[in-house]
């Protein structure tokens, strides 16, 4: 008897099954059965499903002999089930790698209740993921498993019956199956909650679920079965008096359904509006139980549906559409009458002296106070605390600007003031494009790090990782610089080439990495507290590069396995890229931090033990540290082939390159990380590319470009003078 009973039932999605099912096959918990429901379908579903059953045992293919729909098939499957748990899988969905490991631990650790709900993302077709926003119901605090009852906010998450592993011998007993119809979930996930004795949540990701493009959903006649579905959820309840508390419940929830569909364009047209809610109001009315009365947000909705008013929830509905559109309208007028006044007001002041003692700071996108310009300004202050500083962010990051340094918000008067009259423009990024140079400004292009991968103005021949590249905006920008700063020999050559200009290269380091150098064994302490590392873990860094050549994140490794792999000692550090948000699809184990939110990634470096990463920059700042550096690349061709690089990584890598999650794994069980040949490779790395971060590169720029000290600025010191910050003991 396996433990999981994983039905997947096809009807026209021959383009997805293959995906679908590899999904199941391929999840690192095997003790399972994969039955694969063919709906009789037109295309080449049933082709596939016994093609897999044919190449691996524990799958059977199933095949109606007419097109029945998904609940039917569903029962299909479900009578054909041997396993503890049945889970529901559309034949154009997907599991999440490692998740029925996670339900296996969840149910193991719950003591096997009837029904354990999970998380699910939405995969657009054009490669999104976006994952469900009313997880709240999720939360694994608490009991670790109960009754409805005790958390019926349960009926407000998703109706949906493949976001749950069932029982099977709690659903045989209950008699539960599946209607026909097209919302056959609905009059499936009510009767199962409200009927467990014990139920458990799961707050992690775990199916895929395909989003169809607009016009290939369902017509709206289907949305019409969603009456007969809950006709069948109140008989369900008629017969068992024991559930008739769950009546004004169900009957706002049916309500709040019903609300939510013609309050969108598609679900309901306008042709049959008047049908649904004369439907509605004799729902309504059938239904209806004392203390059923609608929340306040949506207690107008409900009015309108037990009324059956469609002609007044049309004015109503075309009304806020004017308003709104009204109000677009009046806000682009807005934005232009304002454009047009900032234009003026910035023209003026360019007409202004430019002020000798001010200088503007900003880093890539305006969030916060980071990297190379912020380690400037902090040494511009101390070095010459006669000019005023200002930083140039986004409110939500201005928090980070330090006291002592003027908080700018882009597209302001008080910035179109500061960049018209500061003597001192510094980024890491492109200025605005609408900046006009003065003559006697002075601008310092520090740039986002050492380049392994080709630059964005190099990437015209390369569409794939190119988008929405302007190569001849980034050249007007270059020749705008009157330095460059570059951190070792390599990017001086890169940078030059790639971005051709006047300006002058200062080769002096990466002031960001200053901190490196300086931190003591006790600031190390301190910011693995602020993380939440436990004291004696090995903290691993894992920050893989953005992949520009792909619309959806780049997911190699299953972090809950690698860090369950690597012992109970360690500790996974999970940085996600800018590219994709700060929100981490699928939160792992408890061992796994997610820190893709963090503002800082130097006190990440500062904190970890290790670092985990492929073709991204950090690596670079990380060999400062002398501490262990593990390359992983998966998709190390691809990668290549869309972007570029500027040297093969495999010949000078900064410590041991697997290609495999299996071989990452099996280079930290036999202690490879940390061994002589890293140390060696590391060491050749470091001379290679971090001849000047030795803790003065900011101190160097400021007197150079600053202070005007060229002849003053002190020379790097030999590498085997400098003093990392120690690790944690």
């Amino acid at each position: 008897m396996p433990r999981f009973s994983v039905i997947v039932t096809a009807y026209n999605v021959q383009a997805y099954l293959t995906d679908c099912l590899r999904s199941v096959l391929t999840q690192t918990y095997d003790d399972l059965e994969l039955i694969v429901v063919d709906d009789c379908s037109p295309d080449g579903c049933g082709a596939v499903a016994d093609e897999f059953a044919a190449h691996e045992q524990r799958v059977t293919a199933v095949h109606l002999r007419e097109n029945s729909g998904l609940g039917p098939a569903r029962n299909a499957g479900l009578a054909r089930a041997t396993g503890d748990y049945v889970v529901f899988l559309d034949g154009d969905g997907t599991f999440v790698p490692g998740a029925l490991q996670s339900l296996a631990d969840r149910l193991k650790e719950t003591g096997g209740p009837d029904v354990l709900v999970y998380d699910f993302d939405r995969t657009y077709w054009s490669g999104e993921t976006v994952r469900n926003t009313f997880a709240a119901p999720l939360a694994e605090d608490g009991p670790a498993s109960f009754q409805l009852s005790d958390r019926p906010n349960l009926l407000t998450y998703l109706i949906t019956a493949s976001n749950k592993a069932y029982r099977r011998e709690f659903v045989e007993r209950q008699g539960l199956t599946f209607p026909s119809g097209h919302h056959t979930d609905t009059a499936w996930t009510y009767p199962v909650l409200m009927t467990a004795e014990s139920i458990t949540t799961l707050d992690r990701v775990c199916t895929h679920h395909q989003q169809r493009r607009p016009g290939l959903s369902p017509t709206d006649r289907g949305h019409m079965d969603l009456f007969d579905q809950y006709d069948r959820v109140f008989a369900f309840v008629d017969e068992r008096p024991a559930l008739d508390r769950w009546r004004p419940v169900l009957h706002r929830r049916m309500l709040d359904h019903l609300a939510a569909l013609v309050a969108t364009d598609g679900p309901v047209s306008r042709g049959s509006r008047a049908e649904f809610f004369r439907r509605a109001r004799a729902h309504h009315r059938r239904y209806r139980a004392p203390g059923a009365a609608g929340r306040s947000r949506s207690r107008r909705g409900h009015r309108l549906l037990r009324l059956g008013a469609h002609r007044t929830h049309h004015v109503l509905r075309t009304s806020r559409l004017l308003r709104e559109r009204s109000g677009r309208v009046a806000a682009t007028l807005l934005r232009a009458v304002r454009s047009g006044v900032l234009r003026l007001h910035y023209a003026v002041q360019r007409r202004l002296p430019v002020r000798a003692d001010h200088a503007v700071f900003a880093a890539f996108g305006h969030r916060g106070y980071t990297s190379d310009p912020a380690a400037i300004e902090r040494k511009v202050r101390e070095l010459a605390p006669r000019l005023r500083t200002a930083w140039i962010s986004h409110a939500a990051h201005q928090h980070s600007v330090p006291i002592g340094t003027r908080r700018l918000r882009p597209g302001t008067f008080a910035y179109w003031t500061a960049i018209a009259r500061a003597k001192y423009l510094v980024s890491n990024a492109d200025f605005d494009r609408r900046l006009v140079k003065r003559r006697r400004q002075i601008l310092l292009q520090t740039h986002y790090g050492t380049p392994l991968r080709s630059p964005d103005i190099e990437l015209p021949d390369r569409p794939e990782a190119a988008g929405d590249t302007d190569a001849g905006r980034l050249l007007a920008d270059a020749d705008r610089w009157d330095y460059s700063l570059s951190a070792n020999r390599h990017s001086t050559l890169v940078q030059e080439k790639a971005y051709p200009s006047a300006g002058t290269t200062l080769e002096y380091g990466h002031p960001r990495n200053d901190i490196f150098q300086r931190a003591t064994a006790g600031d190390v302490a301190r910011l693995r507290r602020s993380l939440g590392i436990p004291e004696g873990f090995t903290a691993v860094l894992y920050a893989p590069a953005n992949r520009d050549y792909r619309h959806s994140p780049h997911q190699p490794l299953d972090l809950e396995r690698v860090v369950q792999s690597l012992g109970p000692r360690f500790v996974l550090l999970s940085r996600a890229r800018h590219a994709y948000g700060t929100q981490v699809p699928y939160p792992p184990h408890p061992r796994v931090l997610d820190v893709s939110g963090h503002p800082s990634t130097e006190t990440l470096c500062l904190a970890s033990d290790a670092l985990i990463t492929d073709f991204s920059s950090l690596m670079f700042d990380y060999a400062n540290l002398d501490r262990p550096i593990v390359v992983h690349c998966d998709d190390q061709e691809a990668a290549e082939a869309a972007q570029g690089t500027y040297f093969d990584l495999r010949s000078c890598p900064p410590g041991p390159v697997t290609h495999t999650q299996e071989e990452l794994i099996d280079t930290f069980a036999l202690g490879h990380w940390r061994g002589s040949r890293s140390a060696r490779l590391r060491t050749a790395f470091r001379a290679r590319f971090c001849p000047y971060d030795d803790g003065r590169a900011a101190e160097r720029v400021v007197r150079h470009v600053f202070l005007g000290e060229q002849g003053g600025v002190p020379l790097p010191l030999p590498q085997e003078e400098r003093s990392p910050a120690p690790p944690a003991p």
